[in-house]
C-alpha cells in the first residue's frame, strides 16, 4: 500500500509500518510499498511495539509514523564507530 492510501485509511493516527519495498535517494529512505502492522493513539505505545518487533526480527524495515505527515521524512545516516576485529 502506498503512503497516501494509508493516510486516507488511518487519519490522524500513529502507525507501526513495515516497508516491503523501499529505496534510497539523496540520503533519504523512500518507502514504495508499506504494510500497516498496527495503529495507535499514543506514540509511546507505538515505539514500545516497534522495540519489541525489532528485537524479534531486526532484519525487518520498521517505522513509527504519524499520518499527519504528507510524506514520511526518513533521513539516512551513516553510523561511524569502532569495529572490533575477530581475534584468532
Amino acid at each position: 500500500m502506498n503512503w497516501q492510501d494509508i493516510r486516507r485509511t488511518h487519519p490522524n493516527r500513529w502507525l507501526l509500518v513495515e516497508a516491503l519495498r523501499a529505496h534510497s535517494e539523496a540520503q533519504r529512505r523512500l518507502l514504495d510499498d508499506l504494510v500497516v502492522l498496527d495503529t495507535y493513539d499514543d506514540s509511546a505505545l507505538a515505539l514500545r511495539d516497534y522495540a519489541r518487533f525489532h528485537r524479534q526480527r531486526p532484519e525487518r524495515e520498521l517505522y513509527v509514523l504519524h499520518t499527519s505527515q504528507r510524506e514520511p521524512m526518513i533521513e539516512e545516516r551513516r553510523w561511524l564507530g569502532i569495529r572490533a576485529s575477530a581475534q584468532t
